[in-house]
């Protein structure tokens, strides 16, 4: 277990860390460091923004892949390591590289994370996937980001995994609770779709923007993001690229969304009702320099996001 003691990152991530063993065609099973909130950690880190990650795993071989995994990308992190095994998720790739998962999941987070001065100062604080599902963790989690939204930024994606959901209304009732404490939401349309069967993703989407964020995104895969903000609507392309597997994608787009605001100086509680007057020429740039992200992580295996130099 770490405890970073020295002066506390600008963004924050909270949720899951585990092992993603990728299997699918001919080729042998795969293994990489995975999980929704970390991807979004290495995701910014790698877009040069100091990250601190909130997290579990096991003291295991596939724990300590975990560890190198942060260290590598210069992410620090609290909690760590404990006595149980890492999470693991087993998915089956199909021929468009999309992946069907199974889980061996343990989420909780110790009294070392809820006491925490990690995001006392943070601007941003991230969450979302199985960490703001499962329990006992997931009751945490939404503690943390209450405190948290007064002086930071809060930014959610469901990332809904419906192998592990047993309640539907549960689902809908708990991803609303963490949308009304957000500022910045991303979802897939096939997450809306789940959600919301009886009406189409755009009015969801609208829906969501009324229980109180700033901006609501949803991503279309190779079709591209779509956004909303108070000032209206915009879009932008997906680049075309050969697809080696879609693991990872939304994380990327994601962290990207959220450099590109910070690199405009619209993250932190106090610029809250600039972010709310977000213009749509803003909006589109930001899903293009998103989108733009997304697709260098598809055209390679695994969660692997770019650097910000890859972006061009």
């Amino acid at each position: 277990m770490e405890l970073i003691e020295e002066e506390q990152d600008v963004l924050t991530v909270i949720g899951e860390a585990l092992v993603d063993v990728l299997s699918g065609g001919i080729s042998a099973p795969r293994s990489f460091v995975g999980g929704s909130p970390l991807n979004v950690a290495v995701g910014l880190a790698r877009l040069g923004h100091p990250v601190t990650f909130i997290g579990r795993w096991g003291d295991d071989e596939y724990g300590r892949m975990i560890q190198q995994q942060l260290s590598a990308n210069s992410v620090q992190y609290i909690c760590g390591q404990d006595s149980h095994p890492t999470s693991t998720a087993r998915g089956i790739l199909d021929p468009a590289g999309a992946a069907t998962y199974s889980f061996d999941l343990l989420w909780d987070l110790p009294q070392l994370a809820l006491d925490t001065p990690a995001l006392s100062e943070a601007q941003v604080v991230h969450t979302g996937s199985l960490a703001t599902m499962v329990e006992p963790g997931a009751q945490k989690v939404l503690k943390l980001i209450e405190r948290a939204r007064p002086h930071a930024t809060i930014s959610y994606d469901p990332n809904i995994r419906p192998s592990l959901i047993t309640d539907h209304s549960a689902a809908v009732a708990s991803v609303e609770r963490f949308i009304a404490l957000a500022d910045v939401v991303r979802a897939s349309d096939s997450d809306l779709e789940w959600l919301y069967p009886h009406r189409n993703v755009e009015e969801t989407a609208q829906a969501w923007l009324e229980l109180g964020p700033a901006m609501v995104v949803a991503t279309y895969g190779s079709r591209g993001p779509w956004g909303l903000v108070a000032a209206g609507t915009a879009r932008a392309a997906a680049p075309l690229v050969d697809v080696a597997d879609t693991v990872g994608a939304g994380d990327t787009f994601i962290a990207a969304m959220l450099a590109a605001l910070a690199d405009r100086e619209l993250i932190g509680g106090a610029r809250r009702e600039n972010l709310r007057k977000l213009d749509v020429a803003t909006l589109e740039e930001i899903l293009d320099y998103a989108a733009r992200a997304a697709a260098i992580t598809v055209s390679r295996e695994g969660a692997n996001p770019p650097f910000r130099a890859e972006i061009i």
